[in-house]
C-alpha cells in the first residue's frame, strides 16, 4: 500500500512538472497556431456571407416571380401600394418596382418620379433570364451603393447587411463591383480564397447573385493579439500539456477512452440508438407525429445522459456528425410512415452549432431526397438558447422554412425567447417545457404564467405542443379551451424503438395501405371507362 501511495505522488509530482513545460511549450506553439486560427475565422465568416446571400437570392427571386405573375396595373396606386407591404415585410429585399428601357419609372420607396433615373451601369445576365446589377437604385445618390436583381420589367433592390462579425477578431470588410464575375441562376459555391498579401491575410468571396465581391482582411498583427491568439494558446498548452500527462499517466492506470473519445466512435461507428416519443392530439389522444431522441451507452454500458454527451460533442465540435446520424437514422426509419400518413410529423432537434454550419443544410435536404420523404413532414426543433445569437439563426431558419420544414421552438419559457423574437424568427409552433407542466395542480407560481402563455400562442397563431404530460389532470388542463393543443409525455408513451413504435402504428398505416389501393382501383376504373 506504502508502495503504491508512493507511486501515485512520483506520478502526481512528475505531472506537474510536464503540465508547466507544457505551459511554456503551449505558449509558443499557440503563438504559431495564430496565423491559421484566423484563416479559420475568416472562412467561417465568409461562410455566413454565403448563407446570408443564398437566403436574400431566394427571397428576391420569389419577388420577382410574384411581381412578374401580378394582375395589377404597373406602377398604379394598387400596386405601389402592394409593393410597400411586400417590402416592410421583407427580410432582404429593401426595395421593388418596374424598369423600361433601362430606366426605373416606379418603385415602392420613390413613388414614380418625375424624371425616370437611368441606370449608370449594365447588369450582368444569368443563365435564367435575370440581370443582376452591383447599384439599382431609384434615386441615385453619392457613395450609396446596393445590388439588385431584374426580370422582364420587375426590379428588386437587396440590402447591403453583411453578417455581424464574431469574436474579438478585428476583421474589416470592403464590397466592390467586379465585371467579370459570371453569376448563376441560384447562389452557390462561389469559389472562396484564402490568400496572404504580405502582412495581411485576404478572404474573398465572390456573389453569385450580383456582381459584387466581399473582401474580408486581417493583418497578422492582429492576428497574434486578443481571443484568436488565446484560443490558440489553449490548444497549444492543450496539445502539449495534455500528450505529457497522458503519456505518464498511462504508465500507471489501465487505458481508457475519454468521453469525448468514446463518442466519437459511436458516431462514426453508428453505435448510437435513436427512439421515438409519441406526440399525441390532447383532445382524441391520437398519434400526430414523434420526437427522434439519441441515446448513448458508454464503453461500461452506462447511459449517458443526452444533455451531457451533446454537450461533449457541441464542445469539441463534432455535434454535426451527431445530429447527421440522427437525421439519417431517423428518416430512413420512418419513411413508411412519413410517405403513406402524410399528416404525420417527425421532429429533429438540432443545436447552435448546426444552424451556424454551411453543412447542416444540405445535409438535411439530401437525407430528405435520399428518402423520398416530403420537407413538410419534418420538423425542425430548436432550443430558445439556440436562437440566442439572431443573425446566424434567422438565416438558417429562413432557409429550412423556404425549404418547407416547420419550426418550433423547443423547451419555451426556459431562455431568451420574447415576443418580438418570436415574431422575427418566424416559429410555427412553441413546445412549453416541461417544468411548466409538472406545475399544475401545485399551486406553484410557474403555473400561474401558463395562462399567458398561451394566449400569447392564441394571439400570434401559434402551434402549442405541451412536454412532459405524465397525468389525467395534466392533460386536462390543456384541453378546456378550443385551442389545438398536441401533448408529448409518459402518460402517451416513453421513448420506444422505431420498431416498437411501428408496431404502434400498424393499424393506421393498414389503414392509410388500404385507402391508398382503393384510390388507385378508382383511377383504374375511370382509366377504363375513357378508354
Amino acid at each position: 500500500m506504502q508502495e503504491h501511495r508512493k507511486n501515485e505522488e512520483s506520478a502526481r509530482a512528475i505531472v506537474a512538472a510536464m503540465a508547466a513545460l507544457g505551459m511554456v511549450a503551449g505558449f509558443a506553439l499557440g503563438i504559431l497556431l495564430a496565423i491559421p486560427f484566423a484563416e479559420l475565422h475568416l472562412k467561417s465568416y465568409l461562410g455566413h456571407v454565403d448563407v446570408q446571400e443564398r437566403a436574400a437570392a431566394k427571397e428576391a427571386r420569389d419577388v420577382l416571380n410574384g411581381l412578374n405573375q401580378s394582375t395589377s396595373a404597373a406602377c398604379s396606386e394598387t400596386e405601389l401600394a402592394a409593393l410597400r407591404a411586400l417590402v416592410f415585410r421583407s427580410g432582404y429585399v429593401k426595395d421593388a418596382g418596374r424598369m423600361r428601357g433601362g430606366k426605373i419609372i416606379c418603385s415602392a420607396t420613390a413613388g414614380r418620379p418625375a424624371h425616370a433615373p437611368a441606370l449608370d451601369e449594365s447588369g450582368v445576365m444569368q443563365a435564367d433570364g435575370t440581370v443582376g446589377y452591383a447599384n439599382l437604385l431609384p434615386v441615385p445618390a453619392a457613395g450609396l451603393q446596393r445590388g439588385g436583381l431584374q426580370r422582364g420589367n420587375a426590379y428588386v433592390v437587396l440590402g447591403p447587411e453583411q453578417p455581424v462579425v464574431e469574436g474579438r477578431l478585428p476583421i474589416h470588410l470592403a464590397v466592390s463591383r467586379e465585371e467579370g464575375v459570371r453569376l448563376k441562376s441560384d447562389a452557390g459555391s462561389p469559389g472562396d480564397r484564402l490568400t496572404r498579401d504580405g502582412d495581411t491575410l485576404v478572404a474573398r468571396h465572390c456573389s453569385a447573385v450580383v456582381p459584387t465581391c466581399v473582401t474580408a482582411t486581417v493583418s497578422v498583427n492582429e492576428a497574434r493579439q486578443g481571443e484568436i491568439v488565446e484560443e490558440a494558446c489553449a490548444a497549444g498548452l492543450g496539445c502539449v500539456a495534455g500528450a505529457l500527462a497522458g503519456m505518464l499517466l498511462c504508465a500507471f492506470r489501465r487505458h481508457r477512452l475519454s468521453m469525448e473519445q468514446q463518442l466519437r466512435k459511436a458516431i462514426a461507428t453508428d453505435k448510437l440508438q435513436v427512439v421515438y416519443q409519441p406526440i399525441v392530439n390532447l383532445v382524441d389522444g391520437k398519434i400526430i407525429g414523434a420526437e427522434a431522441l439519441a441515446r448513448w451507452k458508454d464503453r461500461d454500458g452506462k447511459a449517458v445522459s443526452p444533455d451531457l454527451f451533446i454537450k461533449v460533442a457541441e464542445q469539441h465540435g463534432f455535434v454535426g456528425s451527431l445530429t447527421s446520424l440522427v437525421f439519417r437514422r431517423a428518416l430512413k426509419e420512418f419513411r413508411e410512415v412519413l410517405t403513406k400518413i402524410p399528416d404525420f410529423k417527425l421532429d429533429i432537434n438540432v443545436t447552435a452549432a448546426d444552424l451556424a454550419d454551411p453543412a447542416f443544410l444540405p445535409m438535411l435536404e439530401g437525407a430528405v431526397k435520399e428518402n423520398k420523404v416530403a420537407p413538410g413532414s419534418v420538423v425542425i426543433e430548436v432550443t430558445e438558447s439556440s436562437t440566442a445569437n439572431q443573425e446566424v439563426a434567422m438565416e438558417s431558419l429562413r432557409l429550412l422554412r423556404r425549404m418547407g420544414h416547420s419550426i418550433y421552438i423547443d423547451d419555451f419559457g426556459t431562455g431568451y425567447s420574447s415576443l418580438s423574437y418570436l415574431l422575427y424568427l418566424s416559429i410555427d409552433r412553441i413546445k412549453i417545457d416541461k417544468a411548466f407542466t409538472r406545475a399544475i395542480g401545485t399551486g406553484a407560481p410557474t403555473q400561474a404564467i401558463l395562462p399567458q402563455i398561451m394566449a400569447m400562442a392564441r394571439s400570434l397563431n401559434l402551434g402549442v405542443v405541451v412536454e412532459g404530460v405524465e397525468t389525467e389532470q395534466q392533460s386536462l388542463y390543456f384541453t378546456v379551451n378550443d385551442q389545438t393543443i398536441h401533448g408529448q409525455g409518459y402518460l402517451f408513451g416513453e421513448p420506444m424503438t422505431a420498431e416498437a413504435f411501428l408496431e404502434l402504428m400498424a393499424p393506421k398505416l393498414a389503414r392509410a395501405a388500404n385507402e391508398t389501393e382503393q384510390e388507385r382501383t378508382r383511377e383504374a376504373v375511370v382509366a377504363a371507362s375513357l378508354a
